[in-house]
């Protein structure tokens, strides 16, 4: 029987922090897969806003319509184009990072700003180097998007099966925000992956990704709890972070799709 392991899920989060969407098929950019976190949102003082602080922003659910996105939340719905913005350019950090961006428009802006009752702006990153992200574990320059850091983030589904079998609640990958999951045979050996091929797309893995809070709010109901990272800080602890599933880069773009063998 054949068990290579190949993609079983892939994702995309248009806008940082708030639902991803499930896709068959995405392409992989430089700055990573094509519509992925490219939007955010920030406060009065242009600093992002994440479920670290507002765990309610995992109820925001996009979706994208040809050429425009839908975000949906409780009862509510507002829908902006894919390519508008306002042509005023903003200056942001995320993190250590400095980035231009642009906002969307104030529509749209209004109607977060009255969904999570403070005033905000929905904006975006539109030029590939309008961020760049020094990469310490390769010792270079990235173009990146509006993530953390890295542009991608691969699970395997063993490392998840792994855990579950320590929780009593079971979680779903959701938690971890992946881009790519795979049907891995050993727990964690995305850990150890060098270049590998998905498909025809050829991407670098960096290092295994240091997870914070937000692994702990359930994204279906927005309650922060401390699992799982109590049980994975429990085997998964190395120099104080705790570690799940791994950053990848993006050397050879192209076009990924569920089913696509892992090659080495």
């Amino acid at each position: 029987m054949d068990n290579t392991p190949f993609i079983s899920e892939i994702y995309i989060y248009p806008i940082k922090s708030l639902g991803g969407i499930s896709c068959q098929s995405a392409r992989a950019e430089e700055m990573g897969f094509e519509n992925d976190r490219r939007w955010m949102l920030i406060d009065e003082n242009n600093q992002f806003i994440s479920q670290r602080k507002h765990p309610i922003l995992s109820q925001f659910q996009p979706q994208i319509l040809e050429d425009k996105i839908e975000i949906t939340y409780q009862d509510k719905k507002h829908t902006f184009l894919i390519n508008e913005s306002i042509n005023n350019p903003i200056l942001v950090s995320v993190w250590d990072d400095q980035s231009e961006v642009f906002e969307v428009n104030k529509t749209t802006s209004d109607w977060f700003s009255e969904c999570l009752g403070f005033a905000c702006k929905l904006v975006k990153i539109i030029e590939i180097g309008d961020r760049k992200h020094k990469s310490k574990a390769l010792n270079v320059t990235l173009n990146v998007s509006l993530a953390d850091g890295y542009p991608y983030l691969l699970v395997g589904s063993e490392s998840l099966d792994h855990l579950n079998e320590k929780l009593e609640e079971k979680i779903t990958v959701a938690r971890f925000r992946p881009n790519i999951v795979i049907s891995s045979k050993r727990a964690h050996e995305e850990d150890h992956f060098g270049i590998i091929k998905l498909g025809d797309v050829t991407f670098k893995n960096v290092k295994p990704c240091a997870r914070c809070i937000m692994v702990n709010n359930d994204p279906m109901k927005s309650i922060v709890l401390k699992e799982p990272l109590k049980t994975l800080s429990t085997y998964r602890k190395v120099d104080k972070n705790v570690l799940f599933g791994t950053n990848l880069v993006c050397v050879e773009k192209g076009v990924v799709n569920v089913g696509d063998v892992l090659s080495f």
